[in-house]
């Protein structure tokens, strides 16, 4: 007897039994005649009805004989058997992959077909699958209809539950037989095994990159379209990630769903504190194979590498700079847009960067929450204290690679190649200098605006760079925490003890392309210069003076106000300018510090030293 085909007469698929085209007609017209009387859902099939309210009762009659693990339908029972077993009886017929599911198959075959015949009404949008194209609409709907029984979430998709309730449970169902890692999701586990493998199996048909996983290669190619399928319904930004829309939707509500049970902090992202709790167990289990550096996260190292390789993925599209890290990428196209997204809500600064923000905030809280084990010294931001230990390591990881110098940190070496190159790649649109940081051209602008966001909470001055206000802080409590190990000379900056130290060596290492005169500070060469090319850039508000000296500057309006800021603690008499002040302390105390090496006489001041030194030459 011939067996009776049954046709759809919609499309141009054929079925062996009735109620298979029963079924499959309803993909067609919608309708969903099961309905659910506890929740509205409905449904198209009996069977899986059947299923649904199984989510509801909780009950899971089928069993798995290896693992013990239930499941509520025979279905899925049969499928994970197959996980045990490795059967996969589904091959595909164009190349050598087989399936344990059917629908896995029909959906793989839609990669050789390019087949997407699932439509959106709402953005045409097609899909290969019609639960992708249920799971799509959601996003035009916002409908999240699995709600988690622990906490108040709810999702687009029974999987993302399913998965998210394993934040809950801690649950990791998923082994590498190579190692001892467990995942909570299967996909986790296949892209973990490509690590000891090295296969990447997903290549990208604009720059030729590979990829281990399908996700990978789907995300990276929006870098190339420009594709940001992802809005944000508060503002105006949209993401090539929905990951990194989800993040981002924290920064408007201030949720923070994932806390540490160590310590009491909370994070917004569950990467984020996978990677905070290895700072309590010191774990760092990446490691890389050219400098056997280990690192918590995966990411770090992946970004560690292309210091090696010199890799720089993410080129921007307005200028021909290239970066190491997507979001190098975005705070430097910020420099273009002069965007400044996050403003602080204390004082009127706005930042590019958020990372920015949060650091800046900590000078009006005062907060440091990193300490260094060596000298517990505070910091207020991590990346702070890992390149103060490296002053007691004596680390420096970022080697240059036409000189022998190495650097402590990467933003140095980048400084330090221009010294190579001569690249000054910042300009100003005021005056047409240009510079090799980007920091020197926002501090320079500054000389033009006038503007000094570095204010002082003890007296009423401001600065126009925070290291200048914490130099002058020190002017306050007179720390001086740099010490001179040659003599008892203290400092109240690095860099007035690196300056000094040359006195004590006799290096002079900045020479003076004109006259050949040597320097022991750039700073005393830069200005130096200015009696060559005349340049005064510091120019007098009130009258017509210019100076070549930013503090000359200083020193001279002072002429015009009458200000005599420093104070003599013996007489009270006062002084327009700090190194009068400390000639004249020497009135009192008999201090002469400099002596003459022809006789045994001693000044205290280097000019009478001058002086006295021609009476030796006269004779």
């Amino acid at each position: 007897m011939e067996k009776k085909i049954y046709q759809c007469d919609v499309c141009d698929k054929s079925f062996s039994q009735n109620s298979n085209l029963t079924k499959h007609r309803r993909t067609h017209t919608g309708e969903k005649p099961y309905a659910c009387d506890v929740c509205e859902m409905s449904f198209s099939e009996s069977g899986s009805l059947t299923k649904h309210k199984r989510t509801h009762t909780g009950e899971k009659p089928y069993a798995c004989d290896v693992c013990e693990k239930w499941f509520s339908a025979s279905t899925d029972l049969t499928i994970h058997r197959r996980m045990h077993t490795g059967e996969k009886p589904f091959p595909c017929d164009v190349c050598e992959k087989s399936f344990s599911k059917s629908s896995y198959l029909t959906k793989h075959k839609r990669t050789h077909t390019g087949e997407k015949p699932y439509a959106c009404d709402v953005c045409e949008k097609s899909f290969s699958e019609s639960t992708d194209l249920t799971i799509h609409k959601r996003t035009h709907t916002g409908e999240k209809p699995f709600p988690c029984d622990v906490c108040d979430k709810s999702f687009s998709e029974s999987g993302s539950l399913t998965k998210h309730k394993r934040t809950h449970t801690g649950e990791k169902p998923y082994a590498c037989d190579v190692c001892e890692k467990w995942f909570s999701e299967s996909s986790h586990l296949t892209k973990h095994k490509r690590t000891h493998t090295g296969e990447k199996p997903y290549a990208c048909d604009v720059c030729e990159k590979w990829f281990s996983a399908s996700t990978d290669l789907t995300i990276h190619r929006r870098m190339h379209t420009g594709e940001k399928p992802f809005p944000c319904d508060v503002c105006e930004k949209s993401f090539s990630k929905s990951s990194n829309l989800t993040a981002h939707r924290r920064t408007h509500t201030g949720e923070k769903p994932y806390a540490c049970d160590v310590c009491e902090k909370w994070f917004s992202e569950s990467s984020h504190l996978t990677k905070h709790k290895r700072t309590h167990t010191g774990e760092k289990p990446y490691a890389c194979d050219v400098c056997e550096k280990w690192f918590s996260a995966s990411t770090d190292l992946t970004i560690h590498r292309r210091m090696h390789t010199g890799e720089k993925p993410f080129p921007c599209d307005v200028c021909e700079k290239s970066f190491s890290k997507s979001s190098n990428l975005t705070a430097h196209r910020r420099t273009h847009t002069g965007e400044k997204p996050y403003a602080c809500d204390v004082c009127e600064m706005s930042f590019s960067e958020s990372g920015s923000l949060t650091k800046h905030k900590r000078t009006h809280t005062g907060e440091k929450p990193y300490a260094c084990d060596v000298c517990e010294k505070w910091f207020s931001a991590s990346t702070d204290l890992t390149i103060h230990r490296r002053m007691h390591t004596g680390e420096k990881p970022f080697p240059c690679d036409v000189c022998e110098k190495s650097f402590s940190k990467s933003s140095y070496l980048t400084t330090h190649r221009r010294t190579h190159t001569g690249e000054k790649p910042y300009f100003c649109d005021v005056c047409d200098k240009s510079f090799s940081r980007s920091t020197d051209l926002t501090i320079h602008r500054r000389m033009h605006t006038g503007e000094k966001p570095f204010p002082c909470d003890v007296c009423e001055k401001s600065f126009s760079q925070s290291g200048n206000l914490t130099a002058h802080r020190r002017t306050h409590t007179g720390e001086k925490p740099y010490a001179c190990d040659v003599c008892e000379m203290s400092f109240s900056e690095s860099g007035s003890l690196t300056k000094h130290k040359r006195t004590h060596t006799g290096e002079k290492p900045y020479a003076c392309d004109v006259c050949e005169k040597w320097f022991s500070a750039s700073t005393d060469l830069t200005i130096h210069r200015r009696m060559h090319t005349g340049e005064k850039p510091f120019p007098c508000d009130v009258c017509e003076k210019s100076f070549s000296k930013s503090g000359n500057l200083t020193a001279h309006r002072r002429t015009h106000t009458g200000e005599k800021p420093y104070a003599c603690d013996v007489c009270e008499k006062s002084f327009s300018t700090s190194t009068d002040l400390t000639i004249h302390r020497r009135m009192h105390t008999g201090e002469k510090p400099f002596p003459c090496d022809v006789c045994e006489k001693s000044f205290s001041k280097s000019g009478n030293l001058t002086r006295h030194k021609c009476t030796h030459m006269a004779h």
